[in-house]
């Protein structure tokens, strides 16, 4: 019999639930019992969903607090030595190592330590009782392969020691803890845990002695580390585990140091299954095609593999399957878990009676792609919120679950005629059938509509030239005509801001107010005026260069551009968490796009009138776009990326028109879209390139494009960087040890850039020391008049006191380097 699974499950809840408990955790509003009492009741709540929608094989050791390779960062001991501090001050406090935990996720800075600040400790919950001077930041975060969740990068010491830890309040390692959990409510759960190799090559080392190359530094520390997952399995095997998921996403990369990768994974299976050797190991792939990966995976002492068929070609997942044992089973992923459309159940049905045709049922586990985190959780609060013949189109991770509850049904219980039509039993509930039916109707519906082509737009696409995708002339003549309209600009070191500024509860209720209309349209705009005049006036007494508007007005980058574009649906609450307790509500493009009316123009303009500082004009890019909304899957990617792209160009070209000299191209997800494997980069690289060129170039010499980047390895695709041609460059490099400067000094990049001073996810404040070391360190790489001063992103999360003294200490820096390099000529 084919049976029912889920990989993992959305963390933060139908109406974020989790995200309200941490941050009111984080605030010191929630005291720890009930803390701990209201995250048991999440995770329960969520067991038995997915119970009650019919799923066999449910997780656990899915659920965190911030993140789920930060949860392995802390239960395998590994745990940076700057945070010796904070561990300390927990052992004198006899906490629970959650203090930590956020520190590591978003830095920890006591009042002591924050001598610009008040005497109220900032900290919450997580104030130690004996006031030390502590202040660190948080870990590096990158993007979890090519998703928009951020993970935290795990860091190596030399000779790195490991060991399992209980944090957290539990009296055993958290995997163990929530099986228990689970089976105490009579759920019997498969865990989910991260592989080590995984785990090793996401993070980074320091190792000195560098016995591997490179890319698999991190590999020095297997036989380590090996010790706590041998712990971790015979302490899984004593309590009844039956079977246990290890997540290995890297198998679907290229791993071209065959020998060193097969040795590493041998000895790293082999270990685990002399430690539990009654426990069944599914090997978990995801994201992409696991190709000539699949021998290693063979070899390997394990009982089953999970294939994203979704991502993989008919012919790879067939090549696959006919090299898997037969012993083994076979985990299907057959519902897209990182989409929003209703699955073909028809279509489904015939390539899993294909699969089965040779591989027999017993072996066949369904479940969606990839964990349902990057997922919203049902589709409960849509109904009459969103246009109900879209709606009827959709599944979120509730609806994707009945599905695959569906599909095993009908494969255990039906029979296909040759014409790939089904029969259902005659007892058959009439529900079941109905649901079908639907699922058919809707799918049918979906490909007829009017609703989704514009031919205009189609034939606009059709008519890009190549000198729609260059400037006029080189940087160095740009940049000459740039400084004599710029006469406000320094000649070193200008400073900005990336976009955003906070929003406050004030901003946040005014909106809500609006959408609910219990305020008029005229009073909300007089709110969002109001909002941009403090927000310049703040920025002028911290003497910023360029200035922004705030963007007040915008919930979020991407979605704020979608309400005003064709071709895009909105959600009431689909909330998908990108990092921490951070959720984005992405847009869902059905159709073909469009630009009917100008997007930022009013309030960009009206901000210039309020000062004679530049007032860049901020915008989401193409690729950012796309890649942060769940895209239509019935034509190719790039051809919506650049029906968005022709709608940005409308926009720069009207805010040049009406005299904004600076306007930002924010692009954070172009690495971020980037194919797994190599082979598939060119192809990507070419129209993701090509679409931000298509959206900046139409402007003249004098007019400033900036552009954003962050928190991805932009090393792999300098030379794309370089193509994308910006008069200004802004990335985040707070986190990132200043590696990704080095590469700007190898490729020789000659356009002005600005490597963020200060990580703005972390509500400590940087100190004037600090950030004017971090510019020590960069003009090692780059020159002192392409160099601008900026944070690492947009201000948004922050607090409004912490970010005015944040940006005065950020100017002060300028000033400093300013007078050094204006005496040294």
């Amino acid at each position: 019999m084919v049976s029912s699974s889920n990989l993992g499950f959305p963390r933060m809840g139908e109406n974020r639930e989790l995200k309200k408990l941490v941050e009111n955790y984080w605030q010191g509003k929630v005291e720890e019992t009930q803390f701990q009492k209201e995250l048991k009741e999440i995770r329960i709540n969520h067991w038995k969903l997915q119970k009650e929608a019919g799923i066999e094989i449910i997780p656990s050791n899915d659920f965190s607090l911030y993140d789920q390779v930060l949860d392995h960062i802390h239960l395998f001991g590994a745990i940076p030595k700057r945070y010796t501090p904070v561990v300390e001050s927990e052992i004198e406090d006899g906490s629970n190592g959650l203090r930590t935990y956020f520190a590591m996720g978003r830095g920890y800075q006591t009042s002591k330590a924050a001598t610009q600040v008040s005497e109220t400790n900032t900290q919450g919950a997580f104030a130690s009782k004996v006031e030390k001077s502590i202040d660190v930041g948080s870990m590096e975060m990158k993007k979890w392969f090519d998703t928009n969740y951020h993970y935290i990068v795990p860091e190596f010491e030399d000779s790195q020691q490991f060991k399992l830890t209980n944090y957290g309040g539990y009296s055993e390692p958290k995997p163990i803890h929530e099986f228990l959990e689970a089976k105490s409510i009579d759920i019997e759960t498969r865990p989910v845990v991260l592989g080590p190799i995984s785990f090793l090559l996401l993070g980074k080392s320091s190792d000195s002695s560098k016995p591997y190359s490179s890319k698999f530094d991190s590999l020095v520390h297997l036989n380590a580390l090996l010790g706590v997952y041998e712990e971790l399995f015979k302490q899984f095997e004593k309590i009844g585990v039956k079977s246990v998921q290890i997540d290995e996403p890297v198998l679907c990369f290229d791993l071209f140091e065959t020998e060193l990768i097969k040795n590493a994974y041998t000895t790293a299976f082999n270990v685990i299954h002399k430690a539990a050797p009654n426990i069944n190991i599914l090997i978990a792939t995801y994201f992409g095609e696991i190709r000539e990966n699949i021998d290693l995976i063979t070899s390997l002492p394990v009982n089953g593999i999970h294939i994203d068929t979704i991502r993989s070609s008919s012919s790879e997942v067939e090549s696959v399957l006919t090299k898997i044992p037969t012993s083994w089973t076979i985990s299907i992923g057959i519902i897209d878990g990182r989409n929003v459309w209703k699955n073909d159940l028809t279509k489904s049905l015939v390539t899993l009676k294909n699969i089965i045709a040779k591989t027999g049922s017993d072996r066949i586990l369904l479940a969606p792609s990839c964990s349902l985190l990057h997922c919203p959780h049902s589709l409960t609060r849509e109904i009459g919120r969103v246009e109900s013949q879209v709606l009827d189109w959709l599944a979120f991770s509730l609806e994707k679950l009945k599905e695959i509850s569906f599909l095993t049904y009908a494969l255990n219980k039906c029979t296909f005629t040759t014409e790939n039509t089904i029969t259902f039993p005659e007892d058959t509930c009439s529900k079941i059938k109905e649901y079908y039916q639907l699922n058919k109707e809707s799918n049918q519906k979906r490909r007829e509509s009017k609703l989704i082509h514009n031919d205009i737009v189609k034939k606009r696409v059709t008519e890009i030239t190549p000198s729609m995708l260059k400037r006029e002339n080189p940087f160095p003549v740009r940049r000459e005509a740039q400084r004599k309209r710029l006469t406000t600009l320094p000649a070193l070191f200008p400073t900005t801001t990336i976009g955003s500024f906070p929003q406050t509860k004030e901003v946040r209720l005014a909106r809500s107010n609006f959408k609910s209309k219990k305020i008029t349209p005229e009073a909300y705009d007089q709110f969002i005026r109001d909002e941009i005049r403090k927000c310049i006036k703040v920025q002028e007494e911290c003497e910023l260069d360029v200035l922004v508007h705030g963007e007040f007005e915008r919930t979020d980058m991407v979605e704020y551009f979608g309400e005003y574009l064709a071709g895009f649906v909105f959600t009431q609450n689909g909330w998908v968490q990108s990092y921490g307790s951070r959720c984005v509500k992405p847009p869902i493009i059905y159709g073909d796009v469009n630009r009917p009316v100008p997007m930022t123009l009013e309030y960009t303009t009206f901000a210039q009138t309020l000062t004679t500082k530049p007032m860049k004009g901020m915008l989401t890019g193409p690729v950012t776009i796309l890649q942060w909304s769940f895209v239509r899957d019935d034509q190719p990617r790039s051809e919506t990326c650049f029906q968005i792209g022709l709608a940005i160009r409308d926009e720069v070209t009207d805010l040049e028109n009406k005299g904004i000299a600076c306007i930002q191209i924010d692009e954070p997800a172009i690495r971020e879209g980037l194919p797994l494997r190599l082979s598939d980069w060119n192809q990507y690289l070419k129209w993701a390139i090509d679409s931000f060129l298509l959206s900046s170039t139409g402007v003249k010499d004098s007019t400033q494009i900036h552009s954003h980047m962050c928190y991805s390895d932009f090393n792999d695709i300098f030379e794309s960087i370089q193509r994308m041609d910006t008069d200004v460059l802004t990335i985040e490099n707070s986190k990132s040890d200043l590696k990704l400067l080095k590469a700007f000094e190898k490729y020789g990049y000659t356009n002005e850039i600005g490597p963020g001073l200060y990580d703005i996810h972390s509500p400590r404040i940087p100190s004037v020391e600090d950030m004017k070391d971090r510019v020590e360190q960069m003009l090692k790489y780059l020159s002192t008049n392409l160099l601008w001063i900026n944070p690492d992103c947009g201000l948004k999360t922050r607090e409004p006191e912490t970010t005015r003294l944040a940006l005065i200490n950020m100017v002060k820096v300028a000033k400093q380097f300013r007078e050094i390099y204006a005496n040294k000529e």
